[in-house]
C-alpha cells in the first residue's frame, strides 16, 4: 500500500512505509537513513533478552532465561578480555502436514547482549550452565592484589 494514494505524502509516512518495506523499489533507491527490517528486529530481540546480574564476593553472575533452547542454540564468549557476549537463536518448529499455528506469541529469531565486565574480573574463569530453561554464567574474580612489602636495600661500605 502506498500512502501517498490517501494523500498522506510527508516525510513521517515515507520512513513508516520504508520501514514496514512496502514499495516495490530496489535496495539501492532506499533511504538509507532508516533502519531495516532485519536491523529492527535484531534490535528487538536484544532488548527482550532480560538478564539479571548478581555479584559475590568472588564471582559475578549473568542469569538468563531460555526456555526450550539447546546448548548448540546457546553461545557464549568473552571478546577483548572485558566483553561477555552472549548470543543464539530460537528456531521454530518444523510444521507437521495438518497442523496450523492459530497464535504464535513465543519470540524466534536470533538475541545478543554485550556485557562490558569489570577489571576484576577473571575472563580465563568464566563459566555457563543452563539448567531448567535457565542460563547462568559464571564470572570469576580475581584476588586482590596483594600490598607491596618495602624492600630493603643493602647499603655498601666504600
Amino acid at each position: 500500500m502506498d500512502f501517498r494514494v490517501l494523500g498522506w505524502d510527508n516525510p513521517f509516512y515515507n520512513n513508516l512505509h520504508n520501514l514496514m518495506d512496502l514499495t516495490d523499489e530496489t535496495p539501492s533507491n532506499k533511504n538509507l537513513s532508516v533502519p531495516t527490517q532485519t536491523y529492527m528486529r535484531d534490535a528487538k530481540a536484544m532488548a527482550a533478552t532480560a538478564v539479571d546480574i548478581k555479584e559475590y564476593p568472588n564471582s559475578y553472575i549473568f542469569v538468563i532465561d531460555m526456555p526450550g533452547l539447546k546448548k548448540s542454540d546457546i553461545k557464549v564468549q568473552v571478546e577483548d578480555d572485558n566483553v561477555l557476549l552472549i548470543s543464539g537463536e530460537r528456531k521454530r518448529e518444523e510444521e507437521k502436514d495438518g497442523v496450523k499455528y492459530l497464535r504464535m506469541e513465543r519470540r524466534v529469531g536470533k538475541f545478543m547482549r554485550k556485557f562490558v565486565i569489570p577489571e576484576n574480573a577473571n575472563t580465563d574463569a568464566v563459566s555457563a550452565v543452563c539448567q531448567d530453561g535457565v542460563l547462568s554464567v559464571t564470572v570469576q574474580k580475581l584476588p586482590p592484589p596483594q600490598p607491596k612489602k618495602p624492600k630493603t636495600i643493602e647499603v655498601k661500605v666504600v
